[in-house]
């Protein structure tokens, strides 16, 4: 989801005029005034990671094999022996490369802070750049602040591979099969209270956004032909960069694959999936703008605009897709390598039967996160785009900041229904149903 657009429905729910404050007056209580500073910036990245971070979590859940289900039941296991015996050794997998994708996320984040932090007394080092670049005309000052954020980033990237453990699966038929827990009433309870308080988290602040969108409709021209013209490029532009970042994801998580699982050469592999997420300790602005640096003197820089945002967006969103594809192609080739080698079956064969079904899923992911980045970035297009190119994100910016609400609201409407469709069509088109 953009950033650019559900801030301002976050600030509807928790501002001091919001809707938390006016049920907490009409109950009698003192308003919150906890948005703008450190409580403002975790409830913003929570809001944007939690989704995230439960979406790549879940195919974990979805690699145990029915037959591992019916065992459990067979030995009439509880929700705790469950946890220990099989999701945790699943989990512990997973949860160390999610969580240094958001914290890494969080360590780069830029508008939320400078949105929600209230001041410097929240600032990151992010802003602290920013800061030094664009009002302090310090640059020694912002390079040397960017090599402390490369530094932390790449420490904890290497704390988060140290401790991934693998646990092969196994050879499975992959028949479907109930977890034997799920019919416990207080299991029951409890999920639906922590599914329904995770609703009410993300969602309010999007029907905020929502209501304003469809509220400003009714003063706004929908035939405005810069606003379709800005959609059209918008998606293909996504289109194109969700292609680039799987097609590049691909080959790395294949080679690593290979090298882990093949040639016996686990370190190389390891070196090879840090590499896959090196650009997320960087930020797209400072990559845009060494690219900017080192493409001025040799061409028009901005003439080669949509261009040089397809690359970047493809290459920003490596990290998402090397998290699903490393999972789910090592998951195949432990399932199927023997198999495949004492059937002969190569090549497109081995594509279509044996490797797609298993790989179906994580790729129409993510190519969808792909695609609902790019759609969403504002800080590629605002650096190389111009009025010949302009994307979604960088009118939406222009007509906030020209306090033209209304066109706004509606523009983010357009915008967020556009990230969502793209993310929908990529995961159901590709990945198919359950």
């Amino acid at each position: 989801m953009p950033t650019i657009v559900p801030l301002p429905g976050i600030v509807a729910i928790y501002g001091n005029s919001g809707w938390l404050n006016q049920a907490g007056r009409a109950a009698g209580l003192p308003p919150a005034t906890f948005l703008y500073g450190l409580g403002g910036v975790l409830i913003g990245h929570v809001f944007f990671n939690l989704p995230l971070a439960v979406r790549l979590m879940l195919p974990a859940w979805q690699s145990v094999p029915g037959e591992i289900w019916r065992t459990a039941a067979q030995l009439g296991m509880g929700g705790g022996a469950i946890f220990r015996l099989i999701e945790w050794p699943l989990l512990r997998q997973v949860i160390p490369g999610i969580a240094g994708l958001i914290f890494m996320l969080c360590f780069a984040s830029f508008a939320v802070v400078l949105t929600l932090g209230g001041g410097p007394a929240a600032t990151t080092i992010e802003v602290a750049i920013y800061q030094a670049l664009r009002f302090d005309f310090d640059p020694g000052r912002a390079v040397l602040l960017a090599l402390v954020q490369l530094a932390l980033c790449a420490l904890f990237v290497g704390l988060g591979q140290a401790l991934i453990r693998i646990a092969p699966l196994g050879p499975s038929v992959q028949r479907p099969a109930e977890r034997p827990d799920v019919e416990a009433p207080l299991g029951r309870l409890g999920d639906g209270a922590a599914i329904l308080l995770a609703l009410l988290f993300v969602a309010l602040p999007l029907a905020s956004v929502l209501i304003a969108g469809l509220s400003g409709i009714s003063g706004v021209s929908l035939a405005l032909p810069a606003l379709w013209r800005a959609a059209l490029r918008s998606l293909v532009i996504a289109l194109l960069a969700a292609l680039l970042a799987g097609l590049l994801g691909g080959a790395l998580a294949a080679t690593s694959r290979a090298l882990r699982l093949r040639h016996s050469r686990p370190g190389l592999a390891a070196a090879m999936e840090v590499a896959g997420g090196l650009v997320l300790v960087v930020s797209p602005l400072a990559l845009g703008a060494g690219l900017f640096l080192l493409l001025a003197p040799l061409t028009d820089v901005f003439a080669l605009a949509p261009a040089l945002v397809i690359l970047l967006n493809g290459v920003m969103a490596l990290p998402y897709v090397m998290r699903l594809f490393g999972p789910a192609l090592a998951e195949e080739a432990e399932r199927h390598d023997r198999l495949c080698a004492s059937l002969g079956m190569a090549g497109w064969d081995r594509w279509r039967l044996a490797a797609w079904p298993v790989l179906r899923r994580p790729v129409g992911l993510a190519l969808g996160l792909a695609a609902a980045l790019a759609t969403g970035d504002l800080g590629i297009i605002a650096l190389f785009g111009t009025q010949d190119s302009q994307t979604l994100p960088l009118l939406l910016y222009q007509q906030m900041a020209s306090y033209r609400l209304d066109a706004a609201a509606v523009t983010g409407l357009l915008l967020l229904g556009l990230c969502l469709g793209l993310f929908w069509v990529f995961e159901r088109g590709v990945g198919g149903r359950a």
